[in-house]
């Protein structure tokens, strides 16, 4: 009986339980009170009571963070997660149990409904200035000030009146049973209900302190007149900088609203944590500490970089170093190799000849035949005076006895035959005819390409000691041999040449006609000013800013010179040659990217190694050039590498400017013999000389002499410039140069020239007259008109009456032509005529990339030195500036945007600034411009990503902000990417002390302008322009979106008073890398169009 009574007790308390729990799904879920208080005393029962509230609760925070989400889409950018880290409260309700104890079932009508919680947070987009204080109410205003009206305090809605947490639109009244606010809740002043603080605050209940009267730990006081009235719970969730009273103190966490934990040792709690996190392994944190003490972390940071950046400093030229050694021990191998080969074949050869002249002296004695000697005459005769018959060779004439057209079509069909579309050769070894391109082909390793390539010049060398003298038949033997690669032939006709400024109309060349043959070495001489150089620029085709008139004509043809571009050589008067580059290296990349894509490897380096040979820089083959702050090698030795850049492409003309200025006796006479080499393969040479010693003149084969004007004073064979002079009544005297004595007597400092009564003005007349040229009118009737012309003199008076303004505006029109000009000339494309396959673009990348990775390592002493004052730099900002939670650190972003803007634009302005000179002479020759561009920026792109790694690895750890080292890493490299393409631009549009100074201006200029308050239309613009606003959003957002939870108000305050949006990260990120390459083709662009001036 007892057991059934106990079972029948044990189900009819089941019985109750299950219906006290439906009841309270119907009444307590929506805002109800339960009559019988004696229930949350029951363990089984306050559990479920407290589930259900927080359920009611949960899906009224939830409505509200959906319409946050709605307006405050700049500051939210997932809703649900921003909730889940606010509101969250599964994992600990014990303050929700508190509460409902506390308030006896009261704490759903005290809990604010979706409209008072709208009302609330309303008040922060509103932009008020007192945070906590809201507009009057329904419940709170002049006529009705109830003690729930009161900060910390709230009351409960009568419990006739239904309650709607989630959809209520409206106030209901809520005024009675007023008591303070519950732990974990906080009740603003002017509102009655209780709003649950989000996770990351502290909300205990408040004590009074009676030496300051405020109600501690918050710092609202108690109303006067009200003695019954104590202190109550919180009273305000708000802006960090406003109100941060129920933020969870910097070195404790908070895991609950209404716990709050001191941080352990080992551990740091920064302001609004949950939990605690532990230190970084080099570094030490006390207790109750908010941030990693990193100090002994960025000394060995610092120490270990410096001393990696140390050996990279010292150690930089090993690796290259090391690699020309292995290579310069298979070279000097391969030249012993081929000189002891050379000289057993010599050996070889005198035997046999010993032998065969025995034999035959032994065949004569017997027979008694008598020598014949025909042979050794015809030799002597040979041997006569060479440099009478060699004036007056015509290379032409080698193939054929036909007219100069027929000799140079035969010339040229011989020269396919010969060599073929790709240049092969055949080599006669040891009574074997083999393909030499095939032979070259075969050439594997470095020591056999050196073995081949020294056997060939080996040989060239013997062939040229053997017809040394240079007779006619010696010529002959060398320009037919079959080994020698034979090159298209070009000779340039001109036919009344003129060269008119656009600018002035002053004329710089007149009625210039004679012609260029291949084979022969021309020199162009005369007094300052006389046009030398504008007509060698004339029929190179780079005269810009001037009208050309006249003929010129290509092998008969007019043409443009523009189509034999690959096969045209042009050596500046200026040694632009690559300083941090060896000689053998300048030498390798322009043979690289200039001779035939077809052309073995082999072949190429038998090319540069004849060019070494020839130009005796086989002593300095290794050693840089040297730049004005590094010494390399000597004066005349780097202009002869400045020649040997346009021989190693095996030009068919060349054109130099000045070549032997600078250079003594030996040098020139040593530059002068290459030349002879290269007029043997039938080039066409054309240079400027600058009175020239007697015996380097007498190694020319043809002159043309200027007078000022430009107009010809001479025309032709070198052996009869004397003769013709001395028709004329003007002799050389004893002991005198006769270039210097004619330029003298161009210039006018000789005034007495002989008997003739001949004036050096009238010496182009006289010229003229000689070969039969029509004289211009202005010139027949008075020799003085050869230096005034009515043109000019003209010009000069109407110049005269002209204003001021007038003659300003023709000076800008003419700027404006010659840019024109320049640009048209920079485009002009012409069709290819010189039958050269020269590398593809990508295949020229490949090339630059290897010469600018060269040149990079070279310089990564200075490199070293960029990283360092980036590492110190990082260092300092991130021990001055500390991250900032009011302003989610944008203080120090904004010095790191322009501590990296500046120290990476100075660097990158190196890339451009140093090599324009380099740059335009490799483009004239043919090079892509598009092919450098990408090469530097590819280089280039290693410091973009390892710059922000070297500054962040200070700035980063010393800062400790709340964002991820990745994410300041992604935005850190897209600002180091769009400054560089910045910096492209100054560099090449500006000049070098001009775009240092825009570097240093730009960054602070554009991040003051980023940082300043929007309230013009106009700065908005000039902000949304420039790259730091964009930069510091992304390093803002990235840094705001974890700051969440209690920080959640704080986060859409600061964004909202920058303008910013959570959202637009990406939209930051794209914008910079945009800008970086927008300016890498303003860059591009210019580097095409502009050319020296």
């Amino acid at each position: 009986m007892s057991v059934n009574r106990r079972n029948w007790l044990k189900h009819g308390c089941n019985l109750r339980l299950v219906i006290l729990i439906m009841w309270l799904v119907c009444y307590v879920g929506n805002g109800q009170t339960i009559a019988d208080t004696s229930e949350f005393n029951n363990p089984a029962v306050l559990p479920l009571v407290t589930q259900m509230v927080y359920r009611s609760l949960s899906n009224s925070t939830a409505a509200l963070n959906r319409e946050l989400g709605t307006r405050a889409k700049f500051c939210v950018k997932d809703p649900d997660a921003d909730w889940n880290r606010a509101f969250n409260f599964s994992s600990n309700l014990k303050f929700l149990s508190s509460c409902i104890q506390k308030t006896q079932g009261d704490i759903g009508r005290r809990i604010c409904t979706a409209a008072e919680m709208k009302f609330y947070f309303n008040a922060f987009f509103n932009k008020t200035n007192n945070p906590g204080y809201l507009r009057p109410n329904v419940n709170c205003n002049l006529t009705s000030w109830v003690s729930g009206c009161e900060p910390g305090w709230g009351c409960s809605v009568d419990p006739t009146e239904q309650v709607d947490l989630q959809n209520s639109k409206e106030f209901p009244e809520r005024r009675r049973t007023c008591m303070p606010c519950c732990e974990g809740f906080f009740c603003p002043r002017g509102l009655t209900c209780m709003i649950p603080c989000p996770l990351g605050a502290h909300c205990p209940l408040a004590t009074l302190n009676k030496t300051t009267s405020l109600c501690e730990p918050y710092t609202y006081q108690l109303p006067s007149g009200r003695p019954n009235h104590t202190c109550g719970g919180a009273n305000v969730w708000a802006d960090v900088r406003s109100s941060g009273e129920v933020f969870c103190s910097a070195g404790s966490y908070c895991p609950t609203t209404t716990q709050k934990v001191p941080c352990d040792n080992g551990h740091y709690c920064r302001m609004g944590s949950t939990s605690e996190k532990p230190c970084f392994k080099l570094t030490s944190c006390n207790p109750n500490t908010a941030n990693q003490n990193m100090h002994a972390f960025g000394v060995m940071v610092i120490a270990a970089v410096s001393t990696m950046l140390l050996i990279i400093y010292n150690c930089s030229d090993q690796i290259l170093t090391t690699r020309e050694r292995r290579q310069a021990k298979s070279r000097e191998a391969a030249v012993k190799k081929a000189k002891a080969h050379q000289r057993w074949k010599a050996a070889r050869e005198a035997a046999k000849k010993h032998v065969s002249e025995i034999r035959a002296q032994i065949t004569r004695t017997f027979s008694g035949k008598k020598p014949n000697h025909d042979g050794d005459t015809h030799k002597m005769l040979g041997r006569g005076d060479s440099s009478e018959v060699d004036e007056d060779i015509d290379m032409s004439k080698y193939s054929s006895p036909a007219s100069s057209s027929a000799a140079q079509s035969s010339y040229e069909n011989e020269d396919d035959a010969a060599t073929g579309s790709n240049g092969r050769v055949s080599l006669d070894i040891e009574g074997k005819r083999v393909k030499g391109q095939t032979l070259a082909k075969t050439k594997k390793t470095r020591s056999q390409i050196f073995k081949y390539a020294y056997d060939r010049i080996e040989k060239e060398k013997a062939m040229e000691q053997e017809n040394k003298n240079l007779t006619f038949s010696g010529i002959v033997k060398m320009a037919t041999n079959s080994e020698t690669r034979k090159r298209p032939l070009m000779e340039l006709s001109f036919k009344d040449l003129t060269l008119t400024l656009k600018s002035n109309g002053k004329q710089v060349l007149r009625c210039v006609t004679g012609s260029m043959k291949p084979g022969r070495i021309t020199a162009v001489m005369g007094p300052s000013g006389a046009g030398k150089t504008s007509l060698l620029s004339a029929l190179a085709g780079k005269a810009v800013g001037c009208k050309l008139s006249g003929l010129i004509l290509i092998n008969g043809k007019q043409e443009s010179i523009h189509s034999y571009k690959k096969i045209i050589g042009f050596v500046p008067q200026d040694d632009v040659v690559h300083g941090n580059l060896t000689v053998e290296e300048n030498l390798w990349f322009h043979a690289k990217c200039r001779l035939p894509a077809g052309l073995s490897k082999a072949d190429k380096v038998l090319v540069v190694e004849r060019i070494i040979d020839s130009l005796g820089l086989q002593a300095v083959r290794s050693s840089l050039v040297g730049t004005v702050e590094k010494r390399g090698i000597s004066g005349g030795q780097r202009k002869r590498v400045n020649v040997g850049l346009e021989m190693v492409m095996e030009p068919s003309v060349l054109f130099l400017d000045e070549p032997t200025s600078g250079l003594d006796s030996a040098s020139s006479q040593l530059l002068l013999r290459a030349l002879r080499h290269e007029a043997l393969e039938g080039v066409n040479i054309c240079m400027v000389v600058h009175q020239p010693s007697y015996t380097l003149f007498k190694t020319f084969n043809d002159l043309v002499l200027l007078a000022k004007g430009g107009l010809t004073v001479y025309h032709g064979s070198v052996n009869k410039v004397e003769e013709y002079f001395s028709g004329l009544g003007i002799d050389v005297p004893d002991r005198i140069n006769p270039p210097d004595y004619y330029i003298d007597v161009l210039e006018g400092v000789v005034i007495s020239i002989g008997n003739s009564g001949v004036g050096y003005k009238e010496l182009p007349q006289r010229w003229m007259l000689h070969k039969g040229y029509s004289v211009p009118l202005d010139m027949r009737n008075s020799a003085a008109g050869l230096e005034t012309n009515p043109d000019t003199g003209n010009n000069s008076h109407d110049n005269a009456e002209q204003t001021f303004a007038g003659e300003l505006w023709r000076d800008v029109k003419s700027n404006f032509r010659l840019r024109r000009d320049k640009i048209r000339h920079n485009f002009l494309k012409s069709r290819d005529l010189s039958h050269r396959r020269t590398p593809t673009t990508l295949l020229q990348y490949k090339y630059f990339l290897g010469r600018i990775a060269k040149q990079r390592m070279r310089e990564a002493q200075l490199q070293a030195t960029d990283y360092l004052i980036l590492l110190l730099a990082g260092a300092c900002l991130g021990s001055l500036v500390k991250a900032s939670d009011e302003s989610f650190g944008a203080p120090g972003y904004t010095y790191t945007i322009i501590a990296v803007s500046l120290l990476c634009k100075i660097a990158a302005l190196r890339s451009f600034s140093l090599d324009k000179l380099h740059y335009w002479r490799e483009s004239a020759s043919g090079m892509s411009s598009s092919a450098c561009f990408l090469a530097k920026d590819t280089i280039d792109f290693f410091n973009i990503l390892v710059k922000p790694l070297v500054y962040l690895s200070m700035f980063y750890f010393f800062t400790n902000p709340r964002s991820t080292f990745f994410d300041n890493y992604i935005v850190l490299v897209c600002l180091v990417y769009c400054v560089t393409g910045i910096a492209y631009a100054l560099a090449i549009f500006l000049q070098p002390s001009t775009a240092q100074l825009f570097s240093v201006l730009l960054p602070v200029v554009l991040t003051l302008v980023a940082t300043q308050p929007k309230n013009s239309e106009v700065i908005k613009i000039i902000a949304d322009l420039s790259y730091p606003k964009w930069a510091l959003e992304a390093f803002v957002i990235g840094n705001a979106q974890r700051y969440y939870g209690v920080w959640m108000i704080t986060r859409c305050g600061s964004l909202m008073k920058s303008g910013y949006d959570i959202n637009e990260w990406n939209l930051c990120i794209m914008i910079l890398l945009l800008i970086g390459v927008v300016t890498r083709g303003i860059a591009f662009v210019g580097m095409v169009i502009l050319q020296k001036k």
